[in-house]
């Protein structure tokens, strides 16, 4: 990388804390439980564990938020969680830059936890060895429309909006196309829009930017993609034109990023840093979050997306629902 674009991108990250980001979803809490191995029980061959310690951080769309906190950004989460204990400790989690208040409390609701539990020795690694996943319930259609003017309401003061649908039904296409129909503009313009829908893309009409990874285009298109180039190229084109969006960024793991734009050239990315990732758990909120907040600054689409490529570069070598602060990004820019 030439040095004019490593102070170009050095530039861009030091305006992160001048945006104001918005970020609407599904909000799961991540918890944590930690152990050291004992032995193999003579119940069932299953490891025995001693417990450690338990910790919960935001998911789902908490860690989008969380993410684009510690890249500097003033983020406004909202999403729904329950008067549980889960609910009570993920607000608990949020970093001190996520503003809580459009996090809706809906009595009966039951927050959505991932349990994953990580076990090594004392002077080894911890390595997750299971995960336990407890869904939400359904959301009433009256706590959809509330958190659509919570968001509508948000919007008028946001430079970009992040949704991050996990199918729960928050921000459904439906839900997103009545907020963003409803007046309330930054300064007579609309913010810019990057969606994360693991089930409903392409409902999504008319977004600024998206960022699936390359499962879920596979998945959404009924193709197969894996080394094959001109697949991968006939999936971005479709996904350009269906879309009605200005960009596709596809996150491809160890084959890195491909990045569509109309009428340019598909920029292929390749990863930075190691392949031998820690943890890849959260890693496309790191990559949203990053490459969003580039965009509301002022990058290119090109430069927003190897920004996000160092995000997530970094975030894969920490274990659990990492972040990645502005310091870091820079100094691993600057490293390259």
């Amino acid at each position: 990388m030439s040095r004019a674009a490593v102070e170009r991108y050095c530039r861009l990250i030091a305006r992160f804390s001048r945006s104001r980001i918005v970020v609407a979803g599904d909000v799961i809490a991540d918890e944590f439980i930690y152990g050291r191995v004992e032995r193999v029980s003579r119940e069932a061959p299953v490891l025995i564990l001693r417990y450690d310690s338990t910790e919960i951080l935001p998911g789902g769309a908490g860690n989008a938020a969380s993410n684009a906190a510690a890249l500097g950004a003033r983020v406004e989460l909202i999403g729904v969680a329950g008067a549980d204990e889960a609910g009570r400790r993920l607000r608990a989690s949020l970093p001190p830059r996520v503003s809580g208040r459009g996090l809706l409390r809906a009595a009966g609701y039951v927050t959505p936890v991932k349990t994953r539990i990580l076990a090594g020795g004392v002077h080894s690694a911890k390595q997750q060895v299971v995960r336990i996943d407890k869904a939400g319930n359904m959301l009433s259609a009256a706590l959809v429309k509330r958190a659509g003017d919570v968001v509508a309401r948000a919007l008028g003061s946001a430079d970009a909006l992040i949704v991050s649908d996990y199918g729960a039904g928050l921000m459904s296409p439906d839900a997103w196309q009545r907020a963003m129909a409803r007046p309330g503009t930054r300064r007579g313009r609309s913010p810019i829009v990057v969606v994360d829908s693991r089930y409903s893309l392409t409902g999504f009409r008319g977004m600024t930017a998206c960022t699936p990874n390359q499962s879920e285009v596979e998945a959404m298109l009924g193709v197969r993609i894996e080394d094959d180039p001109a697949a991968l190229e006939r999936a971005g084109r479709e996904l350009l034109n269906r879309l009605d969006t200005r960009a596709v960024l596809i996150t491809r793991g160890s084959r890195g990023m491909a990045l569509f734009e109309r009428n340019k050239a598909t920029d292929h990315i390749p990863i930075v840093g190691s392949d031998q990732v820690a943890d890849v758990t959260g890693a496309g909120d790191t990559v949203i979050a990053a490459f969003t907040l580039a965009l509301s600054v002022g990058a290119a689409f090109g430069e927003a997306a190897r920004i996000a490529n160092y995000a997530g570069g970094i975030v894969v070598m920490k274990r659990g629902t990492a972040t990645v602060s502005a310091a870091e990004l820079t100094a691993a820019i600057r490293a390259s």
